[in-house]
């Protein structure tokens, strides 16, 4: 295995983590009251979003070349700080 299809799995795994973790949140607000769930349900949105522009950069990364996806990783070790970040913030905001 490459370092390449190593990188991707090991990042796919940790999507899989953080769309199970966005569902944890989404239970949570489901059982919060009217009012909290609409500030809850704005955060997994913005969540979701943030979990489709990483999966975006992993699409990319997949398609490019053994020679050019070192330079596509920097983008998508980014994306990833900011994605884990926010699920950080909204699950302390859930409790």
């Amino acid at each position: 295995m490459s370092m390449k299809e190593a990188y991707e799995k090991k990042l796919q795994a940790q999507l899989d983590e953080c769309a199970a973790e966005i569902d944890k949140l989404k239970a949570k607000a489901d059982k919060a009251e009217a009012n909290a769930q609409i500030e809850y349900y704005k955060q997994i949105e913005e969540l979701k979003s943030q979990q489709a522009a990483v999966d975006g950069k992993l699409a990319e990364l997949k398609e490019a070349s053994e020679d050019a996806w070192e330079d596509l990783k920097s983008g998508v070790e980014s994306a990833w700080d900011s994605l884990g970040s926010a699920i950080k913030s909204a699950a302390s905001r859930f409790k």
